[in-house]
């Protein structure tokens, strides 16, 4: 392929809530989530100067498709991102089911902006921040992401991809 794609950096974001009710929530239509997850990741890109994502529905499916094997496994964890040829965020959550959003994951990686240090180019020491960058990143122009519930661990697996991919060693997110 000739391209040198950037390691991914993971978000995990965990909290165990003790109340959980059975089947998955009723689902919001998928143009509402579409908008809800690039809503947030617009709006995080503004507050740096960095332009405006646009949905992927090709960026998206192949979400939709690593969100459901993952689901689908016997433990239903985070995917190893390795080789995939965009730039991508994870998140997962356990506790009631319905509890988080969309936002919620975008937040969860925004977060990370504490710990990075734009004049260093650099996270802090023992921190990561690369979920932060990714969201950021100027040269990404394209978003798609998926969710799934996972029933049996009472959990949710969100993962977004962006293209062209971020992070690149050497190179400031904006």
């Amino acid at each position: 392929m000739g391209h040198s794609f950037p390691a991914l950096v993971v978000a995990v974001t965990t909290c165990v809530i003790s109340s959980v009710h059975g089947a998955a929530p009723p689902s919001p239509s998928p143009d509402a989530v579409a908008s809800e997850f690039l809503n947030a990741h617009n709006q995080a890109r503004a507050t740096v100067r960095v332009g405006p994502l646009k949905w992927s529905e090709l960026l998206a499916k192949a979400a939709s498709q690593l969100v459901r094997y993952q689901r689908d496994k016997a433990v239903c964890r985070m995917a190893n991102l390795d080789g995939i040829e965009f730039g991508g965020n994870q998140f997962w959550g356990a506790g009631v089911v319905g509890r988080w959003t969309p936002r919620m994951a975008v937040d969860s990686w925004v977060d990370n902006k504490k710990y990075y240090n734009y004049a260093k180019n650099s996270c802090m020491p023992n921190q990561k921040c690369g979920t932060y960058t990714q969201v950021v990143w100027r040269n990404s122009t394209e978003l798609g992401c998926s969710q799934a519930w996972c029933i049996k661990e009472k959990s949710i697996l969100i993962i977004c991809f962006y293209n062209p991919p971020g992070n690149y060693i050497g190179e400031r997110p904006y």
